[in-house]
């Protein structure tokens, strides 16, 4: 790297023993999940191990620590992986893939597909019937409506080494577990953007003009004007809850229909709202001044059910609600409870905590309620769009390349993975070497990685050469078990 007076170091440390560790460990587990989530960037690392006898290998240096290999975004290419034992083994390089789409997926992603692995497409499978199929699968493709829990990376018993999510949201799949199983996790969070953009503004100008009630009036052969006067949207204010793609996607727009648009995002920058024409705003504040609230937040532990009874309570009387994210967001009882009351007028739902939601749903029944069968990212473009995208994104993670959406490994902004490209294998070499240095008998007991940045020392984001680094160490000396420590 270019020369500056940034510098910062990798120390790789071994410990040879004369006795193999155990196959598993919660606290090597807990250890990786908390290296993976690491936001810093620290300038040292000291990785400890185990070297098991030679009997052990019996000629071959292939056994991985899929746990960090994998979920270091660090796939090993197209090789299946079966059990023997308590070791991991790879068969032979020439083996294709096992890939199995468990819901629709566009044509042209399926053909990427194909071409890559053999492909299964089994859709509507039971938690039984797709744990009883993942044990011979190297890769899985969902949508949001197959829910891929531990129990799954459990019965795959170590061959499924990718799960590719085909559109934004991964809360029907269980990071914890994936990281711990050593399955990288990708998603396809750029293809349907636009359509759920669209599809929030369409619920948005249809819910203020009663467009759905009065069809389905007129449907009954009545004609009642004066029941469905909606509400102008230029000169009010929109809150935009969540300002990522599909948030800031939505705030243009609704500039362009004249309204007054504040989001509320705390990870978002301020400088890319201004730019939008966007102010960012406190919760409490936007929730308390806007005339329209629209959802484009994750479903996290944190968000679960944040629009509740005391959120609507700090609203204004006659606020309208839109959501296209995810439906556990909202507690839905507690908006049945605002709609009743008039303190919200009207909600646009395109998500539901459960879905399909129960036909005696009250919120769903609800005459001032706007629902869609989860539609935002149905459209013609978007659903190819994001078949392709999340095909090869699950192709080049079979592969071992770079991914830039996975979701459960280090993760840099594309200019500086960009910058780090070039290193990436000279980065794997030299945990590879490290190892043979300290455990050749030559007395050396540690060796110190130093590197150089043209960058500032706080804006460099190392942890990719990190995991690069450890990768190499774990496939040179074929171990179970790995500890980290900074």
């Amino acid at each position: 790297m270019a020369s500056s007076s940034s510098l910062k170091a990798i120390s790789i440390s071994t410990t040879p023993s004369k006795t193999p560790p155990p196959p598993s460990s919660s606290s090597s587990k807990a250890s990786l999940v908390s290296f993976l989530n690491t936001t810093s960037s620290p300038v040292s690392l000291k990785l400890s191990h185990s070297i098991p006898p030679r009997s052990h290998f019996r000629g071959n240096h292939s056994t991985l620590s899929l746990a960090v290999t994998n979920a270091l975004n660090t796939v090993q290419s197209s090789s299946p992986v079966s059990t023997s034992g308590d070791r991991t083994k790879l068969p032979s390089s020439d083996a294709k893939p096992t890939i199995l789409v468990s819901e629709k997926l566009g044509e042209a992603g399926l053909e990427v597909l194909r071409k890559f692995g053999n492909l299964e497409c089994a859709y509507n499978l039971t938690p039984e019937e797709l744990c009883a199929k993942i044990s011979a699968c190297d890769a899985l493709i969902v949508r949001s409506g197959t829910k891929v829990s531990r129990q799954v990376f459990e019965a795959s018993k170590g061959r499924l080494k990718v799960v590719g999510r085909a559109g934004v949201g991964i809360d029907n799949v269980d990071l914890q577990a994936a990281t711990e199983f050593g399955c990288l996790v990708v998603n396809a969070p750029t293809a349907n953007t636009v359509a759920a953009a669209e599809h929030g503004i369409a619920l948005l100008t249809s819910m203020a003009r009663n467009v759905a009630q009065a069809d389905a009036s007129m449907k009954a052969g009545l004609w009642k004007r004066n029941k469905y006067v909606g509400v102008s949207l230029v000169g009010k204010t929109l809150a935009v809850m969540g300002f990522g793609k599909v948030g800031s996607e939505v705030a243009r727009r609704a500039k362009g229909l004249g309204m007054n648009v504040i989001a509320h995002d705390p990870y978002a920058p301020a400088d890319r709202a201004r730019a939008v024409g966007v102010d960012l705003v406190s919760f409490d504040q936007a929730i308390s001044t806007a005339d329209f609230v629209s959802l484009h937040m994750p479903l996290t532990p944190t968000t679960s059910k944040v629009f509740n009874d005391d959120t609507f309570s700090k609203m204004k009387k006659g606020v309208r609600i839109i959501n296209v994210a995810r439906g556990g967001v909202i507690d839905e009882d507690a908006l049945v409870r605002a709609l009743d009351s008039g303190v919200v007028a009207q909600a646009a739902l395109d998500v539901f905590t459960e879905e399909p939601p129960s036909k005696e749903s009250k919120l769903v029944q609800h005459e001032n309620v706007t629902v869609t069968p989860h539609l935002g990212a149905s459209t013609k473009e978007a659903q190819e769009g994001v078949a392709i995208e999340i095909a090869e994104a699950v192709v080049g993670a079979l592969q071992g390349e770079l991914s830039a959406t996975a979701v459960n490994a280090p993760m840099v902004p594309p200019e500086v993975m960009s910058e780090l490209s070039p290193y990436v294998v000279l980065a794997e070499k030299l945990g590879k070497l490290a190892v043979q240095l300290v455990a050749g008998g030559s007395g050396i007991t540690s060796v110190r990685v130093v590197y150089k940045s043209a960058r500032d020392s706080d804006d460099l984001d190392t942890r990719l050469l990190r995991a690069m680094i450890t990768k190499g160490a774990h496939i040179q000396c074929g171990l179970q078990i790995c500890k980290f420590s900074f």
